[in-house]
């Protein structure tokens, strides 16, 4: 059990650093002059603490490597997706899996760039992470298929896409609305009937990006900051939230098969 571990990880470790190859080579192919394109609305104000390297293939080294965090973490997931006895299905936990990746190669691609196609994509990920939540939990508390569940996740993505689109200022409010409202499902009136499921692995998530979210706020507002520093709060975010990820995996992967308890 443990071989098997340790060379899942070690797999995921690999297909990681080649992502972060890929996605650098194709940086490569459209910069170093990122002013060339629109910039990121943040730059208006201010992009996190971490000084942007102006010339460089990436301006924010910090907080665009740490983003590979969510990449381990999502092939990680894929690796981790055949289980018999978890009521979470292979085609469920893989589609996780790839939304992680989706969010640390967007997350990695603003910082690198600092451009408004990189902030598009950053915000895509979040929202497809957050629909993912929202509709788990609306399609195990209302019983809905896998079809129309699949279904009402593209809707769902399509409308948030859409609002990104006309209005981008409010990409974060509408982030934390999605959120709120899968967190509020899910312990209300999903979890009942998912049996044999570990609570603890979902509020342990919760509390990650508790922490995470306070830093990053830290860092957003300048009162916990060194520019010029590798170790950047924003970093620690993004870190804190794939182990957040990780945990509402975990926390779903322990759901096993059999009939749904009763309301």
């Amino acid at each position: 059990m443990r071989q098997r571990a340790a060379r899942q990880i070690a797999i995921a470790a690999a297909l990681t650093v080649v992502a972060g190859i890929a996605t650098t080579f194709a940086l490569s192919l459209m910069g170093p002059d990122w002013s060339a394109y629109a910039p990121a609305s943040c730059t208006a104000t201010r992009c996190f603490c971490e000084t942007p390297r102006i010339g460089s293939l990436i301006l924010q080294p910090a907080d665009s490597w740490s983003s590979y965090g969510y990449v381990f973490g999502g092939f990680r997931m894929i690796l981790l997706a055949p289980r018999r006895d978890s009521a979470m299905t292979p085609i469920a936990a893989t589609a996780f899996g790839i939304t992680a990746i989706a969010v640390g190669i967007g997350s990695a691609l603003l910082h690198a760039t600092l451009t408004l196609w990189g902030q598009f994509l950053d915000v895509l990920g979040m929202y497809l992470v957050g629909s993912f939540l929202l509709v788990s939990a609306l399609s195990r508390w209302r019983r809905i298929g896998d079809g129309p569940a699949i279904g009402l996740y593209v809707l769902l993505c399509a409308v948030l896409v859409a609002v990104l689109i006309v209005a981008p200022e409010v990409r974060r409010w509408l982030f934390a609305v999605l959120l709120i409202a899968a967190i509020t499902l899910e312990l209300g009136f999903a979890r009942p009937l998912r049996p044999g499921v570990r609570l603890p692995l979902y509020l342990y998530g919760l509390l990650a990006n508790a922490v995470a979210f306070a830093i990053w706020n830290l860092d957003q507002h300048g009162l916990v900051c060194s520019p010029a520093s590798l170790i950047q709060g924003h970093a620690i975010w993004h870190l804190l939230g794939a182990v957040s990820m990780g945990l509402c995996f975990a926390y779903y992967r322990s759901e096993r098969t059999g009939s749904i308890r009763a309301k």
